[in-house]
C-alpha cells in the first residue's frame, strides 16, 4: 500500500477516531480519570457502562496519545486527553458531545447539501439548529460550553490584535453566552457593553458577567436581529454570526446594524477570510459544516466587502489574528 493509498485510508476513517473521542466525551471519562488511574471495570461501573466494550474503545484511543494504559492495566490521562475534562481552560468536551451527537447525524446527510443546496441539519430535524436549541435546554447548555471552548482563545486573540479603547460601548449582536464581551471588558475597564440575542440566550449569559464582576457595565437585551439591534453604541461586534446564514438573511442583519449604528460607529465581524488557493485552512472546513449544520456559509474578503457594501457599509480593513479569525471591520456609508 503506497502512502497516498494509506492516507486516504485514514481519512476514510477518522469518524470513527471523532466518535470514540465522543464517547468519552459524554461518559466523563477524563473528569474521572483526573481523580486518578483507573482501570476499564472501574470506569464502566462509574459510567454505567459494559467494561469489555469500554476497554477496546479507550485501548483504541490510547493507540492516538489520547488516555493510556499503564503496565497495571489502568487508564490515565495524557496531554491529549486533558482537554476533554470539563474544568479544563477553553475545554473540548463540550465540543465533542456537540459534534458527536446533532451534527455527526446532519453530516451523513452532506449528499443532500449538496445535490439540493439545503439545510442538512434541517433536513434530519425539521428545523433549523437554533430553533432546536431554544427546544431543547440541555442542548442549548452543551451548545453554549463547545463554543466557549472553540472560540475562547479567539477572544483574546481578537484583543490583542484589534484596539477597543477607543470605544465608550460595545454591542454584541448574538452574543450567545457573552464570552466574548465579557474578554473585551475585563481588558477595558471604562468599557459598557450590552449582550444582544434570544431572550432564552440572554438568559443563559447572566451568571458569567457576575461570576465576572462586570454585571454592573453590562446591559442584557433580549429580541432578534433579523428585525432590529439596539441603537447607542460606537462598536457592533458579530462574531461567528453571519456565517450562520447565507447573504439574503445576513443582509438582514446587517441591514439591522446599519440602521442602528452611527455614522463614526464601526462594525466588527469576526470570522473566518477563505483564501484563494489550495492551501488547507479550517476555514474551508468550517466552511462546509456551515453548509451542513445552520445552512450559512465561510466567505472571501471579495464575498464579505459585497455583502457590506449592499447594506450600506464600507470594508475598510481586515485585521488578521493569530487565530483562524479575522475582525472584519465596516464603516458606514
Amino acid at each position: 500500500m503506497d502512502l497516498h493509498e494509506l492516507a486516504l485510508r485514514q481519512v476514510l476513517t477518522s469518524y470513527w477516531l471523532s466518535q470514540m473521542v465522543y464517547v468519552a466525551a459524554k461518559l466523563g471519562i477524563a473528569d474521572l480519570l483526573a481523580q486518578g488511574p483507573k482501570t476499564a471495570a472501574e470506569l464502566a461501573t462509574a459510567t454505567g457502562s459494559h467494561a469489555q466494550s469500554l476497554y477496546r474503545v479507550l485501548r483504541a484511543l490510547a493507540g492516538f496519545e489520547i488516555f493510556a494504559e499503564d503496565e497495571l492495566g489502568q487508564f490515565v490521562l495524557t496531554p491529549m486527553a486533558e482537554p476533554l475534562r470539563t474544568d479544563y481552560p477553553h475545554s473540548a468536551r463540550g465540543a465533542a458531545m456537540m459534534v458527536g451527537e446533532e451534527h455527526f447525524r446532519a453530516w451523513g446527510e452532506l449528499l443532500y447539501s449538496v445535490q439540493t443546496g439545503g439545510c442538512a441539519f434541517e433536513h434530519v430535524y425539521g428545523k433549523n439548529l437554533f430553533e432546536y436549541l431554544a427546544e431543547h435546554p440541555e442542548k442549548g447548555k452543551i451548545f453554549d460550553a463547545a463554543m466557549t471552548g472553540v472560540h475562547g482563545l479567539e477572544s483574546a486573540a481578537m484583543c490583542d490584535a484589534y484596539d477597543f479603547s477607543a470605544f465608550n460601548h460595545v454591542i454584541d449582536v448574538g452574543g450567545g453566552n457573552g464570552s466574548t464581551l465579557a474578554t473585551i471588558l475585563q481588558r477595558h475597564p471604562r468599557l459598557h457593553g450590552t449582550l444582544f440575542d434570544l431572550p432564552a440566550v440572554v438568559e443563559r449569559a447572566k451568571p458569567r458577567f457576575h461570576q465576572a464582576g462586570l454585571a454592573d457595565r453590562v446591559t442584557l437585551l433580549g429580541g432578534s436581529f433579523f428585525e432590529s439591534v439596539p441603537s447607542g453604541a460606537d462598536a457592533y461586534v458579530l462574531r461567528h454570526i453571519i456565517h450562520d446564514w447565507d447573504d439574503q438573511r445576513s443582509k438582514r442583519i446587517l441591514d439591522a446594524c446599519r440602521a442602528a449604528i452611527p455614522q463614526q460607529g464601526r462594525l466588527l465581524v469576526v470570522e473566518s477570510v477563505i483564501a484563494r488557493g489550495n492551501e488547507p485552512s479550517f476555514g474551508k472546513l468550517l466552511d462546509v459544516n456551515m453548509l451542513v449544520v445552520p445552512g450559512g456559509m465561510e466567505r472571501t474578503e471579495e464575498e464579505y466587502r459585497d455583502l457590506f457594501t449592499l447594506s450600506g457599509f464600507e470594508l475598510s480593513r481586515i485585521v488578521p489574528t493569530t487565530e483562524e479569525v479575522a475582525v472584519i471591520e465596516g464603516l458606514p456609508r
